[in-house]
This record gives C-alpha cells, structure tokens and sequence, in this order.
C-alpha cells in the first residue's frame, strides 16, 4: 500500500516563523550595543571633576566670608546673612559649572552657632559625564 502525502505546508510556516523571529532578535541586539555606546568613550586623562572639586574646595570659605560681611553690613542678622550667602553661591558654582561642562550642586545646606560665629555645611555633588564625586564643604564665618 503506498502512503499519500498530503500536500501540507505547516512545517515550512513553522521554519519561517522561527526564522523571522532569529532575525528580529538578532536586530534587536545590533541596536542595542549600537546605542549603548552612542557615548564618548571614557577618557582615563579627564579629570574635570577632581579640578572643579579642587577649586570649589579652596573657594568656599572665602567667598562665605566675603558675602556674608556684605549681606550683614546691609542689615541682615548673622544666621540671614550666612544662609543668603549659601544660597548665592550655590547659584554661582551651578552657573559656573554648566559653563566647564561640569555640574554642581549644593544640597543640605546649614547654618548653626550662635553669638557672632557661623558654621555653614555643605554637600556638594560635581559630575561630568565621567565622573561623580560628593564633598562636604565647611566654612565658619565670625561677624
């Protein structure tokens, strides 16, 4: 007895599904490693961070200082004076750093002391797109 085949094409419909569905995976993929490193590479010899660190750093007290003594000279009390001050430079670095490429950001700002002396605390985050770093600034203000 001899078998007739049927003339069904289910198996070729499953190969090219299975197919298909390699192809959109394998595409899928491309453009993922392609857009992850749509980026610049990383650059071991930047170091814009670590300099505006640097410079915020050696910056902070005296500018605390000076502010302050405008602000209080101009009528305000020492915790107004020394929190104004805060605030104001936390503007200036922010505007600064978008100008290096590089941001900065005063958070938890405090003022506290009493009588003529002020301790003003910091956190300050400067990044780029390398790198992020997070220091404790500290400046204490006699009026």
């Amino acid at each position: 007895m001899r078998r007739i085949l049927a003339k069904d094409e289910t198996g070729q419909m499953l190969l090219m599904t299975g197919l298909i569905l390699m192809f959109a995976l394998l595409t899928m993929s491309l453009n993922t490693v392609r857009t992850a490193s749509l980026g610049e590479p990383y650059d071991a010899q930047e170091d814009a961070v670590l300099d505006t660190s640097a410079e915020t750093l050696a910056a902070w007290q005296p500018l605390m200082e000076n502010r302050s003594a405008v602000l209080f000279a101009a009528g305000n009390n020492e915790t107004e004076s020394a929190q104004a001050a805060a605030d104001s430079i936390a503007d200036d670095l922010m505007r600064h750093g978008e100008a290096r490429g590089v941001e900065i950001i005063l958070s938890d700002i405090s003022v506290t002391g009493d009588g003529s002396t002020r301790v003003v605390t910091a956190s300050a985050g400067i990044a780029d797109s390398h790198a992020r770093l997070q220091v404790t600034l500290e400046a204490t203000i006699d009026f």
